[in-house]
């Protein structure tokens, strides 16, 4: 008979179901005209989850080995949790307005239950844990897609993200259907141990990549993601671009690393090539986007590629690089997207053009967009270059010489067009720029840790040593 205590492995889901419970309960006895407190509410109780996240916790199993947790898997949920949260501050402003009113508690509910789909995915122990997770992370995000059901381009983005996610789905459940034909188990443990180079195995590892390559956005599978970026909400799209992204890819490597370690050299020479096409491509098209929203959506495409040079390490090294860039990813691109959801919210502008001369109105928020487009580019001495600088060096380590000059030649392509936004607030003229205007408190706060995150993530060395301890670990 199981015990509270045997529960504490599950304690982020647990915190998080806790937490929606007390938001339906919000919803039902709050009055219409007070319902903007439940952002408060919300917020802070987050706050606490977040908080309970990094104290110790209790390593094990539960359910005959589905579910699984260690101090490896609870610092990538604590990660996530971070961007989770600067989303919510993030979305304050916006959901105040007018047209929110009546659907706060709804926009709570379906990103909690996302976060905890994408918990379950992070510690699961066998394919059906994965999948359930994955379906529970995918299916209400389609739903906030299309969270702005007045606006056509939002129903749009909603649709497409569903089609999409339903047709990966497919792609890997059938992969997966292969591995537990040839293996007979869905467990990782076992797949592992019975897993070897048959025709059938092989096709099933591809299908495998082709429907993990859907939700990390990689090249071939990211025409959806540019069409859904520009119609959802802004911080719907903040919350894809890194949160989603950053769930798929943390466990696409443990899979690959406990699962597929006998096809290393097959899956190795896929994501060779993937990150190749991956960065260029994401980073030929940025450079034709004028829609900043669009524009961001091709960059993380490119910052997708980035990442595969930390899983081809293959290591310790290789997991710790990736963990360690995801968070710095995840305040970065954060710091881009909160500048851009306060403009909208205040101005209703997104067209890069619309920045002209916005340094002269609001310094501030330039300043921010500078700071988060220098890391995204990796110029030192902000974080980005010393995560970009480890992911070089975990695929270094293995001989990729000739993947890492790619990668070199990419980030320098990525200066351009980052380049172009900064000219854009500091150098090109406008008669008539976007006008001064105050955030409010929470999408300050939001910011603040932004920026903060973009000076001590990356010189504070202690973060990446206490994940790489973790990750030997794991």
């Amino acid at each position: 008979m199981m015990n509270l205590q045997d529960f504490l492995p599950m304690r982020h889901e647990i915190l998080l179901v806790f937490l929606m419970i007390v938001i339906i309960l919000c919803e039902i006895f709050i009055s219409e005209k007070s319902k903007h407190y439940v952002i408060n509410i919300s917020i802070v109780l987050f706050v606490l989850q977040t908080i309970v996240g990094f104290l110790p916790i209790q390593q094990g199993n539960m359910f005959g080995g589905m579910f699984q947790n260690d101090l490896f898997r609870s610092t990538l949920k604590n990660i996530l949790s971070i961007g989770v949260l600067i989303v919510f501050l993030q979305s304050s402003g916006w959901l105040k307005k007018e047209e929110n009113k009546g659907k706060i508690s709804e926009y709570f509910l379906l990103l909690l239950s996302t976060l905890i789909g994408m918990f379950f995915m992070v510690s699961s122990g066998d394919f059906l844990m994965m999948y359930l997770g994955l379906e529970l992370a995918t299916i209400p995000i389609t739903a906030l897609a299309a969270y702005e059901r007045n606006k056509s381009k939002s129903a749009e983005a909603g649709i497409k993200l569903l089609l999409i996610s339903a047709l990966s789905t497919g792609v890997l459940l059938y992969g997966i259907s292969m591995i537990y034909g040839t293996t007979g188990s869905v467990y990782f443990a076992d797949v592992a141990v019975n897993f070897g180079k048959s025709s059938l195995q092989i096709l099933g590892l591809i299908f495998f990549v082709a429907g993990m390559g859907f939700k990390i956005s990689l090249v071939p599978f990211h025409l959806w993601t540019a069409d859904v970026y520009e119609g959802a909400p802004i911080s719907v799209t903040a919350y894809l671009s890194v949160i989603s992204k950053g769930a798929a890819v943390f466990i696409f490597m443990i899979i690959l690393y406990k699962v597929f370690g006998a096809l290393f050299d097959m899956w190795n020479s896929l994501l060779y090539v993937l990150a190749v096409v991956t960065m260029t491509v994401g980073n030929l098209f940025a450079i034709r986007q004028n829609n900043m929203k669009r524009f961001l959506a091709f960059s993380s495409i490119a910052q997708a590629g980035f990442i595969l040079l930390g899983i081809l390490g293959s290591n310790a090294m290789g997991a710790a690089s990736v963990a360690y860039f995801v968070l710095i990813y995840i305040v970065t691109n954060l710091g881009a997207f909160g500048v851009v959801s306060a403009i909208y919210n205040a101005s209703g502008k997104e067209d890069m053009r619309e920045y002209n001369g916005l340094y002269k109105t609001n310094p501030m928020l330039s300043l921010v967009m500078t700071l988060a487009l220098f890391s995204l580019a990796g110029i030192p001495p902000v974080a980005g270059f010393f995560g970009k600088f480890f992911l070089f060096t975990s695929a270094a380590s293995h001989g990729y010489y000739i993947l890492v000059l790619i990668a070199v030649i990419n980030a320098t392509i990525s200066l351009y067009y980052y380049l172009r936004v900064i000219k854009a607030m500091f150098i090109d003229p406008n008669d008539n720029p976007i006008p001064y205007f105050k955030t409010d408190v929470p999408a300050r706060i939001g910011l603040v840790i932004c920026v903060a995150g973009i000076f001590i993530v990356g010189f504070a060395t202690s973060i990446y040593e206490a994940i790489y301890k973790f990750t030997s670990l794991m």
